[in-house]
């Protein structure tokens, strides 16, 4: 058998995606520093979102994993953004990540995650990416940016490509997550629609009303499917 014969990894049953997709939403936490953060975080758990996204590309993201990790232990499924590499992937895994997100399909990360018993969710948009993304074994795949296509996209992809959970993310607004999920997505990932300016000022009572209609809009969808 040659390598190109090689069998794609199959598909873990993955309880930590089993967890996030039970609501239905991945709150991404992006800022220049992560000060912010932890009040945040306080404020999406009390308002029942509980899987955290830390980006990389945010000063201070991996002391912040590790702070948010050892805080709410298992209450929250805290993990990591815009991982491109082994050695990212590594260091956010010995932080305490239990997820890790790329904009990109990247096989190595998917692989140190498989073998650290952490989910990775690889960036994709074409069918073509993301069969790609689905053959690294990836317990789902992130659909990226979704503001570049609709949830009729989604619909057209089930077709012939039956199976394979999608969490769209960038672009979506909270009145997008209804036909999104209704579209028969896993979940969906939220930045600045969520979050808004509690990531650089802190939180206040807007983002709670936020993850309040965030939450209702999935469940929404859901019944409508």
């Amino acid at each position: 058998m040659t390598r190109a014969d090689d069998p794609a990894p199959a598909r873990p049953e993955c309880p930590i995606t089993t967890e996030i997709t039970s609501r239905g939403l991945i709150a991404i936490l992006r800022a220049p520093t992560a000060e912010h953060f932890p009040v945040i975080a306080d404020t999406l758990l009390a308002s029942g979102i509980h899987a955290i996204e830390i980006t990389l590309t945010t000063h201070g993201a991996l002391q912040c994993i590790r702070e948010l990790t050892t805080a709410y232990g298992q209450e929250a499924v805290v993990g990591a953004g815009t991982v491109m590499t082994a050695d990212q992937a590594q260091a956010c895994i010995d932080a305490g990540a239990r997820f890790l997100v790329s904009p990109v399909s990247v096989p190595e990360v998917a692989r140190t995650a498989r073998n650290a018993g952490v989910a990775a969710y690889p960036g994709a948009l074409t069918p073509t990416e993301i069969n790609a993304a689905d053959c690294t074994g990836a317990p789902a795949v992130k659909l990226f940016p979704a503001s570049a296509v609709s949830p009729r996209y989604v619909s057209d992809l089930r077709g012939p490509l039956p199976g394979i959970p999608l969490i769209p993310t960038g672009g979506i607004s909270l009145t997008d997550i209804p036909a999104w999920t209704a579209a028969g997505v896993a979940a969906v990932g939220l930045g600045t629609p969520l979050v808004g300016a509690a990531a650089t000022e802190g939180a206040d009572d807007r983002l709670a009303v936020r993850c309040r209609q965030a939450l209702a809009a999935v469940a929404e969808g859901r019944a409508a499917q």
